[in-house]
């Protein structure tokens, strides 16, 4: 039974699909709080979630926190506390709604640092603490925290992504680079992690990174034709390579047909997805203004 929602009317759901939806979410750590909140509100599960009811309550009680809702703050940290009177999840949303809901950042830093103390184990109370700095735009403590959470929990994705995100922003690119070929070893057949490194690479613009940049962009490619944004990184990177000083004649050649097969199969996309011709047009004025040497040899 599909779990997605119709014009985000929650009031659609069946409370099976309703119960599914929301296991989603928690599975991909997508918090959709509004839209959380409306199936919680509107949706009587009555005794169906059975146990699955606290993880559902957390997950609610953390849609209320984004939202400010603070009677149903009040509600679900009542019946979580009730169930489960020292538990340290429970007392995470807790620092959440009083301390970091009212911006008292420092106190919540400190009450998450003395949890870690008794818990080193505890991935959340990290990421609670990295979650604080970032809103605080204390980028470089967070890169920091980052950087020892990822020594103790080495296999997490979405923590190396962040990271290599934070470099991203503070233009530190071949550390980025770095973060995203851990993510290419936990995962070599993920086309977006070649497609991320690739352009990573391009931004770098050297010339060893330029050929870095055409071939990750080529292995995204080769494990998913259909990436529009590898096929515009291929294009760009083989036009650049071809351009470099000291490319020889042959290897000019090379990356030129590479270029214009990329180019054609641009075009190929774009008229198997859209009828629009000014659209389509337009898309092959910009591939023109490339200046890409047709059939080069």
């Amino acid at each position: 039974m599909s779990t997605e929602l119709e014009d985000n009317n929650v009031l659609k759901l069946s409370k099976t699909e309703a119960k599914e939806l929301l296991q989603k979410w928690r599975e991909e750590n997508a918090r959709h709080s509004e839209q959380v909140r409306d199936i919680w509100m509107n949706i009587d599960f009555g005794g169906s979630l059975g146990d699955e009811k606290w993880q559902v309550l957390e997950q609610v009680c953390v849609a209320a926190i984004d939202l400010h809702d603070n009677e149903l703050i009040k509600e679900c940290l009542q019946q979580l506390d009730n169930k489960f009177p020292n538990s340290c999840r429970v007392k995470r949303l807790k620092i959440m709604a009083k301390l970091e809901l009212r911006e008292r950042f420092e106190d919540a830093l400190q009450m998450y640092d003395q949890m870690i103390a008794k818990d080193e184990s505890n991935s959340l109370l990290y990421k609670r603490k990295i979650a604080i700095l970032l809103a605080e735009r204390r980028v470089a403590e967070a890169i920091k925290e980052l950087c020892d959470y990822l020594k103790k929990f080495m296999n997490d994705t979405e923590a190396w992504l962040q990271l290599s995100d934070l470099y991203i922003e503070e233009q530190e690119y071949s550390r980025a680079a770095f973060c995203v070929e851990e993510l290419i070893l936990a995962n070599p057949h993920n086309h977006l992690y070649h497609e991320r490194y690739a352009a990573i690479q391009y931004t770098i613009n050297t010339a060893e990174s330029l050929e870095l940049s055409r071939s990750y962009f080529s292995q995204a490619l080769r494990l998913n034709p259909n990436n529009l944004r590898a096929l515009y990184g291929l294009l760009l990177s083989a036009n650049s390579v071809a351009a470099l000083p000291k490319t020889t004649s042959q290897k000019k050649r090379e990356n030129l047909r590479l270029a214009n097969w990329a180019s054609t199969q641009i075009q190929k996309l774009y008229r198997e997805g859209s009828d629009d011709e000014s659209r389509i047009n337009a898309m092959e004025g910009m591939l023109a203004n490339l200046q890409i040497t047709p059939n080069s040899t």
